[in-house]
């Protein structure tokens, strides 16, 4: 068998895979983006698709026959994957698009009915192999999920990482542990179920009151949980936890089982289990007794980790009134070392990758920040266009005083997660630039100033961020909302804003007071320059009438949008007031924050229009 390292070219690394198909007589090898935890963000350990196919982006799956290679990803990386892609005898397919062939219908186009195809069941969810194996049925394919080809040629596969475990103080996380197990039983109750499965890393730091570092940038920890009726399990590696801790989960009646353990403790489940087929990896549910009952749902801890009680929304409040100081310290310093390169006409030597170290360093000085959130995408120019940028030594553009540059961060406080996008101009822009950020911002306001009834879902709103677009025949192809965990993943379900939920089991839940989504529409125009305008916003209380309870958002970040960018003949006069109001509260808030210098920039960025 031929191995290969990350040195060798990608047809090396492909033509290693092919060898190894041909001897255990795999016609297809289908290798996903993910972890055996279903995480958005892999660690280096489980990037097996990146090392078969030198894309980086965070989301895509590539499918390897013995004469053909593609890769399936969606619109946030088409250019970056178009790049990395090249020379490299994989075909980019941009999911989503009309033309594109679906990657089952690929296969059923490629293969020879009775064919094989492997997947490592580790990294593909339960709905995700019954999708498989319903839409491919009439080509009776054999699909083999105790494989990870590629993890066998892969010589200088990093080692997985078991970083130390910490408590999360009561203090912050508002309801103790033995409180959580006992509502989370209450819920199994009520379902039905004798057993609870936990794969979801987000899940169980949440639920266990822990938090870790195993992933970059998310406060998680590699670890499983069975939650029965008499016991709770914690797979997880020990060494990770300390002595102290180790007693708090006994005392608890948490007990500490190795991570490996987990798939055999599956088998001894007896009774009805209640988890969710979308977030369970394919091998949880092969290792499940076969007569086991399963119940598919949302998890109860999911559904009740979205819901932020007291402390944690005064927590939301007081992280992101820190970010904010840190962001208006660091679009201070933007605007007045590029306005100084123009009047000097020297460099002042910032870049896509030095504004973002510096933005790091203003969430640095402030008090309780953990680190990112996840890593800042600095797009200038043409590079905002990419929706998930990721500026390199080799594309790191210099900002110049013109056009606009895209800065989408968030940082990780104890107290809670921030994610904000703001699109800055540097210098002169065109009219049809203007009337574009207007169009977004106009996006943004409307659905940041929605009332609404209960009971109705980010489905259901969508159309309010997406109206002022459509209207003018342009569209953004991404979600206009997800859910932000509290000092946990900035991208967490079930809260989600987009219209098209026709595919989701189960479907999309309704607002909640206390669930904290964002608010990002964009719009996007390749090879010339990228909007985005994200806040994050917090599910309210607005009031009962005689037809019932109402919500509304309250927008928790507190960072001015660029008032050069915006054309005010083009906005509604109540549009108007939201962000004269808004960006009144900014100045409130975070001038006495800064010093006299940013404050007077501050008080010109927040002015009326």
């Amino acid at each position: 068998m031929t191995i290969v390292t990350s040195n060798h070219f990608v047809p090396d690394r492909l033509a290693a895979l092919r060898e190894l198909m041909r001897a255990k007589a795999i016609d297809a090898c289908i290798v996903p983006t993910g972890d055996p935890h279903m995480s958005e963000y892999t660690s280096d350990h489980y990037k097996t698709r990146e090392f078969i196919t030198g894309f980086t982006g965070s989301a895509g799956t590539a499918v390897i026959t013995m004469d053909d290679a593609g890769l399936w990803t969606d619109s946030r990386y088409f250019l970056q994957a178009a790049d990395q892609l090249a020379g490299s005898g994989i075909t980019l397919y941009k999911y989503g698009l009309p033309d594109t062939i679906k990657l089952h219908a690929y296969l059923m186009q490629k293969l020879q009915p009775g064919s094989t195809i492997c997947v490592d069941g580790r990294l593909v969810s339960g709905a995700w192999a019954d999708k498989l194996r319903k839409d491919t049925s009439a080509c009776s394919f054999s699909l083999r999920t105790d494989l990870d080809l590629v993890g066998e040629i892969w010589s200088d596969r990093p080692a997985a990482e078991f970083n130390t475990v910490f408590e999360y103080p009561i203090q912050y996380a508002g309801v103790s542990r033995t409180e959580k197990i006992k509502l989370i039983r209450e819920d199994m109750d009520k379902a039905g179920a004798d057993a609870l499965v936990l794969s979801q890393l987000s899940d169980i730091a949440w639920f266990m009151n822990l938090r870790g570092s195993d992933v970059l940038c998310n406060p998680v920890f590699f670890s499983f949980v069975i939650l029965t009726k008499d016991n709770v399990k914690l797979f997880a590696n020990a060494d990770a936890f300390a002595p102290e801790l180790k007693e708090l989960l006994s005392c608890d009646g948490v007990e500490l089982l190795p991570y490996d353990s987990f798939y055999e403790a599956l088998k001894d489940i007896d009774g009805p289990v209640l988890l969710d087929r979308e977030t369970c990896s394919e091998l949880i549910l092969q290792s499940l007794p076969k007569d086991t009952k399963i119940m598919n749902d949302y998890s109860p801890v999911m559904k009740r980790k979205a819901v932020k009680n007291t402390v944690e929304m005064k927590g939301v409040h007081s992280a992101h009134l820190k970010d904010g100081v840190a962001m208006c310290k660091f679009l201070y310093w933007l605007k007045t070392n590029v306005a100084k390169a123009a009047e000097t006409k020297s460099g002042m030597g910032i870049t896509e990758i030095s504004a973002a170290e510096k933005l790091h360093e203003f969430r640095a000085e402030q008090d309780l920040f953990m680190g990112d959130s996840f890593e800042a995408i600095v797009g200038y120019g043409p590079h905002a266009a990419i929706v998930h940028y990721c500026a390199t030594p080799e594309s790191d553009a210099a900002l110049e005083p013109y056009g606009m540059v895209l800065i989408d961060s968030g940082g990780q406080y104890m107290h809670g997660t921030t994610d904000i996008t703001r699109t800055i101009v540097l210098g002169p822009l065109t009219d049809q630039e203007k009337t574009l950020f207007t169009a977004v911002l106009r996006g943004h306001i409307n659905l940041a100033r929605a009332r609404f009834p209960e009971g109705l879902s980010g489905a259901n709103l969508d159309y309010l961020a997406h109206e002022p677009l459509w209207q003018m025949g342009l569209d953004y192809r991404h979600s206009t909302g997800h859910g932000v965990g509290h000092y946990l993943n900035v991208h967490e379900d079930p809260n989600e804003i987009y219209w098209d939920e026709r595919d989701m089991i189960p479907p999309m839940p309704p607002f909640e007071i206390g669930m904290l989504t964002s608010d990002e529409p964009g719009y996007y125009e390749d090879g010339a320059f990228g909007i985005r305008h994200e806040s994050l916003l917090l599910t309210v209380a607005a009031g009962e009438t005689d037809y019932g309870k109402f919500l509304e958002f309250e927008e928790v970040s507190l960072v001015p949008f660029d008032l050069e960018g915006i054309d005010a003949e083009l906005m509604q006069p109540d549009e108007i007031d939201f962000l004269n109001q808004y960006h009144e509260t900014v100045y409130q808030k975070i001038a006495p924050h800064l010093n006299e210098e940013e404050r007077e920039w501050l008080r010109s960025a927040t002015a009326s229009i």
